[in-house]
């Protein structure tokens, strides 16, 4: 449980990181818990791209750019893969 609670920090450190609005960090809070969750739901980085951008969307009103959620899921899912091959 430990080790999932340590991915789950680096994909919100990932994620604050990001900034795809340049706002201040905690303006993102309900978007990055979607997020988190979104990453544990979909392994394919086109699918969790699409589904970041619509999260962002819904708040903001505004578009990110599909290259751009694209570039954040595919890092967000090497932490996920990092994690599974550190399991027993």
């Amino acid at each position: 449980m430990r080790k999932e609670v340590q991915t789950n920090l680096k994909l919100v450190d990932l994620l604050t990181e990001w900034n795809p609005f340049q706002l201040d960090n905690e303006s993102y809070e309900t978007e990055i818990a979607d997020c988190l969750q979104a990453v544990h739901m979909y392994e394919h980085p086109l699918t969790l791209a699409k589904k970041i951008q619509s999260i962002y969307e819904f708040s903001f009103e505004k578009i990110i750019p599909l290259e751009s959620c694209m570039e954040i899921a595919v890092e967000l899912l090497k932490v996920m893969e990092d994690q599974d091959s550190c399991s027993i």
